[in-house]
């Protein structure tokens, strides 16, 4: 059988050498015959290939539509990276399932209720003078309105806030120049507070607003003590987009449904859409957010539910907000990035208006308005503060620009097509299908003072005939598009198998500096010191009436403590402390049929709490594949029936039976592997490893695993001594456990170093 297994894996290994020389023989001209491919798709695949261990230029944050998450993928590979838990419970990242995110979730709580669910819409990069900075990505719920601050530094939720006024929006998040606010406006009118009123009176009693979210940069949090919304009429407010350089200070946000008209099919009324599309124009708001706050510092506001509310009477009294009629039920509100242009186009028109600021502003100061709505508000003359009208196509959406002059995108979602055009003169440059029904476009840092350029992506609504067929429900298709040269060149295509996106920002890859692992002991949800982190050789359980606490850590390849004795009926609860410093290993905790997944990443506390309330030997383990032992990183919660009469209870079973031999044995081995180890030492030593701080982490780490050693080799000869041999071989095992870990770690930082060009020292 032996010789038969030899045979076999020597003609496996053959026919492998045979299969990769035939690879290695195919040249490229064979595989574009075999796989029916154009000099064109090679060329497309090149531009978007990163090569294995590359990093690509951009990072995409999209937002997963009804998943209530975020999507993070890069371009221009169009790899998705990660999904960010926000607004649902997401076990693998442990959101929602650990204590620390529960109080995350908690804050979205909405009349009392917890929705567990959102549908995210519009994210939204910090920035600082108008470009993205890479510290915090802010999200909204358009189901539920409310508002998620992300931390870029380790992409986790930090704060949920709930607007208090608004029963729907639609139009977050948004931030200023120097992201003082993050922008909020309503969708559907309703009564502010979430109160009733009859249809009947929805002119009277129903309001749309916009809320100003105040954000302490310094906290990573929204402030909402400092915080405040506008009260506007009952049109369906929509998109919005901050002024930068000279309209720096005043904001714009879009409109539809200016008709405030009022459904009813079921009562034999046209419905909404008809109603809804009647005007040939909606309106376009124009607001002075640095006076508005003013006023609202000031004292001249009203509270609902304890937020503060800037009246219509009072808004239009301070000259902060005017009305300009813009194209026919209008999405995107995009302002250019020198903050001299304001781009809107209409879904039911085929024109982008382009609205000059100093026009704009001039007419304010002027007060020169052409009338006022039926709720006072002043409307400038679209005439006199237009700049340029361009007729682009069916639909037009949403707009991006160019790191070029005067070089704007525009989506045309009934076109399925995007339009590349120049905004100061009006003139069409170029356009290009995409595959169907655009919404938004993205273009690299498109969005900012300082565009990046180089690509678009088309996110579709529709990806009907791209994909391999998958059920009725069909992915949506994300194309990446090089817009470098002057015609728009269509690359990839990328499906999207998570909710509905419908924006996406990106941001340059060196902008972004996230952590590789926390200071040990960190509330990932708080990037506060966690009271309940215990270093290695300081684990509790601590034990009081119906309540049972466990302060223990988690390293490759065990759990301490192992064993946690309880009541039926007891409060239980695990604080866990990874005591991991490499980077990647992370570690996780399911208590099996009782909880759901903790994740641990390096340096990071987290906790769970739950009631015993059934009695049982429950096992539990690392969730996450962290070593060659880690199936054997496991542990019980006995819970005891409540009542139970204790019995004198039989010394646990010391599994299989050892003898000197196998102490000899095992001490050998593990002075080769001594040996071993000191030679990878040897040589990380004799190069400029400190110059690499990755590696730094890496040796600290296996500095820690043979600091481990000591103690066990220190256990194994003291039961040797006793000739306890059972228990001499088995802390010599775990004392090679731990060699093991420090070797992995070491071979690990010798293969970086050989890849990344480490100097050796001079023999």
């Amino acid at each position: 059988m032996k010789a038969l297994y030899r045979v076999s894996v020597a003609a496996g290994a053959l026919l492998c050498f045979a299969g990769t020389n035939l690879f290695a023989a195919e040249s490229l001209e064979d595989v574009m015959k075999r796989r029916n491919l154009s000099q064109k798709d090679v060329l497309a695949a090149a531009k978007t290939y990163v090569p294995t261990g590359g990093r690509d230029e951009f990072l995409v944050f999209s937002s997963g539509g009804q998943s209530g998450q975020v999507i993070v993928y890069s371009v221009p590979s169009m790899r998705i990276l990660k999904y960010i838990a926000v607004f649902t419970p997401e076990p693998w990242q442990g959101y929602g399932y650990d204590d620390e995110s529960k109080k995350v979730l908690a804050q979205g709580q909405i009349d009392g209720r917890n929705p567990n669910w959102g549908d995210t819409h519009h994210p939204g990069l910090s920035e600082t003078g108008g470009k993205p900075d890479g510290e915090f990505l802010f999200i909204n719920d358009k189901a539920n309105p409310r508002i998620a601050v992300i931390s870029l530094k380790d992409f986790e939720t930090r704060q949920i806030v709930t607007n208090p006024i608004m029963q729907s929006e639609h139009g977050g998040t948004f931030v200023t120049p120097n992201s003082e606010y993050v922008i909020e406006a309503a969708q559907y009118p309703g009564v502010l507070g979430r109160g009733y009123a009859p249809l009947s009176e929805f002119n009277e009693k129903f309001r749309g607003a916009i809320t100003y979210w105040k954000f302490d940069r310094e906290k990573g949090q929204i402030d909402t003590a400092k915080s405040f919304s506008i009260e506007l009429p009952p049109y369906t407010q929509d998109l919005s987009d901050a002024g930068k350089g000279p309209s720096d200070g005043w904001s714009f946000t879009n409109s539809f449904c200016a008709e405030r008209y009022v459904g009813g099919i079921e009562q034999g009324k046209p419905p909404f859409e008809a109603g809804c599309s009647a005007n040939d124009a909606d309106f376009l708001h124009v607001i002075n957010w640095k006076k508005a706050a003013e006023v609202a510092a000031a004292g001249k506001t009203t509270k609902i539910n304890g937020h503060d509310v800037i009246s219509l009477q009072t808004a239009i009294a301070e000259g902060l907000v005017y009305l300009i009629a813009e194209p026919k039920s209008p999405h995107g509100a995009d302002v250019t990035p020198d903050g001299k242009y304001i781009i809107v186009g209409g879904k039911l028109d085929t024109n982008v208006s382009v609205y000059s600021w100093e026009k704009i502003k001039a007419a304010v100061d002027a007060k020169q308005f052409a009338s006022k709505d039926a709720y006072g508000i002043p409307i400038l003359d679209m005439k006199q503060v237009l700049h340029k009208q361009v007729q682009l196509g069916l639909g037009p959406l949403h707009t991006q620009f160019d790191s070029k002059p005067c070089i704007a995108y525009t989506s045309l979602y009934v076109d399925s097509q995007i339009a590349k055009y120049d905004y100061c003169e009006g003139k069409v440059l170029d356009k290009l299908s995409v595959h169907y029904n655009i919404g938004h476009l993205t273009a690299m840092e498109g969005e900012s003072a300082a565009p990046a350029g180089k690509y678009l992506i088309a996110l579709n609504k529709l990806a009907i005939d791209r994909f391999n067929p998958v059920g009725p429900l069909h992915p949506q298709n994300h194309q990446l598009i090089d817009i470098s040269g002057d015609k728009m060149e269509l690359l990839y295509d990328m499906p999207v198998p998570l909710g509905e996106p419908h924006y996406a920002a990106a941001i340059s890859a060196d902008k972004l500096k996230p952590l590789v692992r926390y200071k040990y002991g960190t509330d990932s949800r708080t990037e506060r010191d966690s009271a309940f982190a215990v270093r290695p050789g300081s684990e509790k359980i601590v034990r009081e009436p119906g309540k049972v606490t466990v302060f223990g850590t988690v390293i490759r390849s065990h759990f301490t403590p192992e064993i946690v004795d309880v009541t039926e009926g007891d409060e239980v609860t695990f604080h866990w402390t990874n005591a991991e410093r490499a980077e990647d290993e992370t570690h996780g905790f399911a208590v099996s049929t009782y909880i759901g997944n903790l994740s641990l990443e390096p340096g990071k506390t987290a906790s769970v709490t739950f009631k015993a309330d059934r009695p049982g030997a429950f096992s539990y383990y690392c969730t996450e594949f962290c070593s060659a032992l880690h199936l054997e990183m496991e542990g019980y919660l006995m819970v005891k029936p409540k009542g139970l009469v204790e019995q004198v209870a039989a010394k646990a079973t010391a599994g299989a039976v050892y003898a000197k031999a196998d102490y000899d044995k095992q001490y050998k081995t593990n002075l080769e592997t001594q040996g071993v180890i000191d030679s990878v030492v040897k040589y990380i030593l004799s190069t400029n490893y400190k110059d690499f701080p990755t590696v730094v982490a890496l040796v600290d780490d296996a500095t820690d695993q043979l600091n481990f050693v000591k103690d066990a080799k220190a256990k194994a000869e003291d039961a040797a001594k006793k000739e306890d041999w059972q228990q001499a071989t088995l802390w010599a095992n775990q004392w090679w456990q731990y060699q093991v870990k420090a070797a992995d770690i070491g071979l690990r930082v010798k293969t970086y170093l050989e890849e990344h060009g480490a100097k050796t020292a001079a023999k």
